[in-house]
């Protein structure tokens, strides 16, 4: 029996030295981690696509309740077949919240409908926008608790990013709130003092006592984490007011900021997360259908009345076996093979196109708009960003051409009169036009009041 000699250590290395190369690699893999914490601290991931997120989902709601405006008193109102006394023992069971379970009074109702449908366009138009937020994720919970059998899988999409966009910083671009940001910048380079905000302080001075009624009403549902969530949002907006008025560049206001792109990047986390999983079950639950798997599932659908607005069209698409088929397996195919595709971008870019076309098909065919709608708004999380900057290049361009006939005009005014902007460029121009807000240490749109 032989025994293998032990192998001598490399000559001018003593036995069991440590590889010379692993401080190094210990180095590189500490410089990584140190880089990718200053990414998520000192910056809002995604400023378009959360933009994107924001107005396809402001949209989308807000067209709805404007298409439902004639019915809204039997869909959500007090002539409802789903009785207010009913909705009561409901949410009381399930611990759901809706404001417009305070009264069964007809003027409550239309009220808290009328603040639903401005704050949706307020928060499409980026005004105000963590305001805004708010009060468009109040309005959607309230209105869809009230009468939870009314809509469809779009409703569930809807309120979950209602809630979601309350925690991100979805205004840095295109919107009223980035445009604010802009000039206020430019009138620091300028050297004037930025315009004091009247508009913020109010909202947050009669949203607190609103508040305060609720919680001591036992009126915001059955859950601890809905009243804390809307008392940190609250208490932090006289965070951010006091920081912005009495140390712009200290430390407390530095440490916000931090705070706000940890809780932004993380939701928007929670957002890709949450596409997956609605695709991925969805995909997978279809595999287990017959119908999907046999290749007819999609012609069904087709001959529903319900679900045929183009009957001539759905007739046309059902009539063909090979279109039938090939739509069937590619809509599962697409669904099941995009969460794994996500590292992969160009793989990715074609089967969201492909998923984006889908939805368009479903709100043609199918007469099912808003869950479309719905639905794309949620894809946009991952498209590219060259993409989105382009975009919102040809629609800046688009719309500087159409309104360049009015007569330009300072907005520097001075004692004596208007006054010209100095040379210096301001952040939509470095950035091409986009509108985008000053970078971080801004404050433009991302608390409660602004």
């Amino acid at each position: 029996m032989t025994t293998t000699p032990p192998i001598a250590p490399p000559a001018g290395r003593p036995a069991h030295a440590p590889d010379p190369g692993t401080p190094d690699r210990i180095a590189a893999a500490g410089a990584a981690l140190a880089r990718a914490l200053q990414r998520i601290t000192a910056c809002a991931l995604g400023p378009y696509q959360s933009a994107v997120i924001r107005i396809g989902f402001a949209a989308t709601y807000l067209f709805f309740l404007l298409r439902e405006l004639p019915h809204r008193h039997e869909l959500y109102g007090p002539d409802s077949p789903w009785h207010w006394d009913l909705a009561r023992r409901l949410t009381a069971g399930n611990d759901a919240f809706s404001v417009l379970l305070w009264s069964d009074s007809t003027l409550w109702f239309e009220a808290v409908y009328a603040l639903t449908v401005l704050s949706a366009a307020a928060l499409l138009l980026g005004w105000r926008t963590r305001t805004m937020s708010v009060l468009f994720m109040v309005g959607v919970l309230s209105v869809q608790n009230r009468s939870v059998f009314m809509g469809d899988g779009g409703d569930n999409v809807i309120h979950l990013m209602a809630i979601y966009l309350v925690l991100t910083r979805c205004a840095q671009v295109w919107s009223l709130d980035a445009r604010r940001a802009a000039r206020d910048a430019e009138r620091g380079a300028a050297g004037l003092p930025p315009r004091r905000d009247v508009v913020g302080p109010v909202l947050w001075a009669v949203l607190g006592p609103v508040l305060l009624g609720a919680t001591l009403m036992d009126g915001l549902g059955g859950t601890w984490w809905f009243p804390v969530l809307l008392w940190i949002l609250w208490l932090s907006a006289a965070a951010w007011w006091a920081a912005e008025r009495y140390a712009p560049r200290g430390q407390q206001r530095a440490l916000l900021d931090v705070l706000a792109n940890l809780v932004h990047n993380a939701t928007l986390v929670v957002i890709m997360v949450e596409v997956c999983l609605i695709y991925a079950t969805a995909g997978w639950y279809k595999i287990q259908g017959s119908r999907w798997q046999d290749g007819t599932a999609l012609f069904y659908p087709l001959k529903l009345d319900y679900f045929t607005p183009w009957p001539a069209l759905s007739d046309v698409l059902a009539s063909s076996g090979l279109m039938v088929m090939v739509l069937t397996y590619a809509t599962v195919i697409v669904q099941v093979a995009f969460p794994f595709t996500l590292f992969n971008r160009r793989i990715k870019n074609v089967l969201l196109v492909m998923m984006i076309g889908e939805h368009a098909g479903i709100a043609l065919l199918l007469g099912l708009p808003f869950f479309s709608m719905a639905m794309i708004a949620a894809d946009a999380v991952f498209l590219p960003t060259v993409f989105l900057v382009w975009l919102g290049g040809r629609a800046a361009l688009g719309r500087q051409r159409l309104l360049g006939w009015l007569p330009r005009r300072s907005r520097l005014p001075e004692a004596g009169g208007p006054q010209q902007v100095p040379t210096a460029r301001s952040a939509p121009e470095e950035r091409g036009g986009t509108g985008e807000a000053p970078p971080h240490g801004s404050s433009g749109g991302h608390t409660l009041v602004g």
